[in-house]
């Protein structure tokens, strides 16, 4: 069954439009869950996608025979019919074919067949799998003009706003040629007047953050106003006195790229948007809790499961909290708020870390994005833990935030009429991708031939012999003036390892948190003779590689891992980085036992007794123990996910009944 969707040519006018996401029962989640099996398992939409193929290219016939007032001639009679009868497939493929010409006039550059191939499978709300530079930014907008010129509003939302700003700026002389409007919605922009305008334009490029703390924007200014007249009376009295118009004109149509990242690695924590309490913050009362917290002990009076990142305080640990007599006499007569900060300033201590977690930055604490390795802007950790890592650093306290609505990714991109993605990591997330979205992934063949190869992969017993290897690997390939592209999990991986290539007398290039606005530069010189780049996470980069001249004639750009990440497609993303379009690349693994991976995902009793076994590499049962780690680390992912979308259920259920904006 392919995923269904209820969009109609003009449904922008007037309302805003959205889907509400009922909870299905027992009964209607196993009959999705056997839909989704069904499809996998009769899987015949790369032959459809074939068969729209041939309408496209017997639509294009001609075409290129058309002056430019001729073609204008031809894009408006289609969008009056597109209006009028909706995106039916024939006149869906002629609209790939205006698209295809429009993009060959304007840019110099065709789609590929299996750009059409992806396209018809985004337009059928499904998520297309394509390898890296396969050209995912072209191919996404033939569903975005097609949807577009049939008058529904069409937001493109990636992972980071330099994705954003590159896609629009390169995508809009299609646009324009097919006499479509374009914006971009960046974190620099903050006048919701300009927020309001970007939305209005036919086709909008945005961040899955940004839309979602828009909407959320939008459902507080409206209240509880949601019937559709009170909409238009919204619309009406934009404008006037008291009436700001809201930002977005409802949730229509949503083409997710780097779709593993927004709908799956990102959507692990909740979106609640907030406002800064006006009462002063007590920074002795977190240093005076960060000193009790300290005094605690390990496994005596608390507990760290690092593979749920949580501390729980011990029977020993609450007696002992309960004899203290402090200062903060108000703060231990109330028991439950007293454990609930303990507990934070634990995990400030034990579980989040400097240059891992958070970088400090003029004087201010800053979350690291742990799948993308970029800084969240504007971002907070909840329940006042982001106030106690401040007092532990030595930093200004922050107000406290409070909360005026809150959602979940999940919930928010289950709102959209219509719902599609593409990436280039999706199989191993197939199954959570639809039983969450209801999106089905489909595999779309490789433009040219893939030559990327992988070497044999090492584990080494400790970090003290990996990283020596790493360093003698590195210089192997720079003397055959290969490029190397070293992946790390961490700011503080990336410059350790940054240090001991300087040591060694290799000049390179580091792409870390510290030095994400530079992204472009350095990334567009990974690729050349002898080159080396050391970068933390590349998920959700949306960054090609270009060799340089001669590159590929002594086997391409060669990707190091230096650690495993917790989710498989991770790993990809990274190795994904060579072997682009056909070209010649190479990757492999160099980790150890002692690297994060491990040590929080299985039992340290494990990786001692294999320590002891052996003293210096680890073939067969490193790889092993790697495997089975990224397997628990993935199991409890998705449980937390799972967790999320239950706890929004019933949050959901309870401001409901209050009132109150969800």
């Amino acid at each position: 069954m392919r995923a269904t969707h209820t969009l109609r040519p003009g449904a922008t006018l007037g309302s805003y439009p959205e889907k509400e996401p009922l909870p299905g029962g027992a009964i209607d989640r196993a009959i999705h869950a056997t839909n989704g099996l069904a499809q996998r398992v009769c899987n015949r939409n790369l032959y459809q996608a074939r068969r729209f193929l041939s309408r496209v290219d017997a639509c294009s016939r001609r075409l290129h025979t058309l002056d430019d007032l001729a073609f204008a001639d031809r894009v408006q009679a289609l969008r009056n019919h597109l209006v009028q009868q909706g995106l039916q497939e024939t006149l869906a493929a002629q609209a790939f074919a205006l698209v295809r010409e429009a993009a060959d006039r304007a840019l110099g550059m065709r789609h590929y067949d299996t750009q059409i191939m992806a396209g018809w499978v985004l337009s059928n709300g499904m998520l297309a799998e394509m390898e890296t530079g396969d050209g995912k930014t072209l191919a996404a907008t033939l569903p975005a003009c097609a949807a577009a010129l049939a008058g529904i509003p069409v937001h493109i939302v990636t992972a980071n706003d330099y994705l954003v700003e590159r896609d629009a700026e390169l995508m809009a002389p299609i646009f324009d040629r097919l006499g479509l409007s374009v914006g971009a919605v960046t974190e620099k922009i903050t006048d919701p007047s300009l927020h309001h305008r970007a939305y209005s334009c036919n086709v909008t490029y945005c961040t899955s953050k940004q839309v979602a703390f828009d909407y959320l924007r939008d459902r507080v200014a409206s209240g509880q106003r949601r019937s559709r007249l009170d909409r238009q009376f919204e619309q009406f009295s934009a404008g006037k006195a008291g009436h700001q118009p809201l930002l977005l004109r409802g949730l229509c149509f949503a083409i997710v790229d780097e779709a593993d990242s927004v709908l799956i690695d990102q959507a692990r924590t909740p979106l609640i948007l907030s406002q800064t309490e006006t009462e002063a913050p007590r920074s002795e009362l977190y240093a005076s809790v960060l000193a009790i917290a300290a005094q605690l002990r390990n496994q005596r009076d608390f507990r760290v499961n690092r593979q749920r990142r949580e501390v729980e305080l011990t029977r020993k640990g609450r007696a002992w909290l309960d004899a203290q007599h402090t200062d903060s006499a108000k703060l231990w007569r109330n028991q439950p708020q007293r454990d609930t900060l303990i507990r934070q300033a634990l995990q400030a201590l034990h579980l989040f870390h400097k240059d891992r977690d958070y970088l400090l930055q003029d004087g201010k604490v800053e979350i690291i994005d742990f799948n993308t390795g970029r800084i969240l802007a504007d971002h907070s950790w909840e329940l006042g833990l982001h106030q106690l890592i401040e007092s532990k650093e030595g930093c200004d306290i922050t107000r406290r935030k409070r909360t005026l609505a809150r959602t979940s990714y999940q919930r928010f991109f289950r709102r959209y009429l219509k719902l599609c993605g593409m990436t280039g990591t999706a199989a191993e997330s197939a199954r959570e991708l639809w039983s969450l979205y209801g999106l089905q992934v489909v595999r779309i063949p490789t433009h040219r031939p893939l030559r990327r190869r992988r070497g044999r992969g090492r584990v080494h017993a400790c970090a003290a012999s990996k990283w020596p290897a790493v360093v003698k690997r590195v210089q192997q390939l720079h003397a055959e003036g290969i490029p190397v592209l070293l992946g790390t999990r961490s700011v503080q991986a990336s410059e350790h390892l940054s240090r001991l290539l300087s040591a060694a007398g290799l000049d390179h290039q580091v792409l870390n948190a510290r030095q994400d606005h530079r992204e472009a530069e350095i990334v567009a010189n990974a690729g050349i003779l002898g080159a080396i780049t050391v970068a933390t996470n590349m998920a959700g980069r949306g960054t090609d590689i270009r060799l340089g001249p001669g590159v590929a004639a002594i086997g391409g750009l060669h990707v190091i891992a230096t650690e495993r990440n917790e989710a498989r497609r991770i790993d990809r993303q990274l190795f994904g980085r060579c072997g682009r379009q056909g070209d010649p690349g190479h990757f492999e693994v160099i980790a150890s036992v002692e690297d994060d991976l491990l040590s929080a995902m299985l039992p340290w009793t494990i990786l001692k007794t294999i320590s002891y076994l052996r003293t210096g590499r680890l073939p067969v049962p490193g790889r092993w123990l790697m495997n089975v780690a990224q397997r628990v680390a993935e199991i409890r992912d998705a449980r937390l996910r799972r967790n999320l979308v239950k706890f929004d259920e019933q949050t959901r259920r309870l401001l409901g009944f209050t009132g109150t904006p969800e």
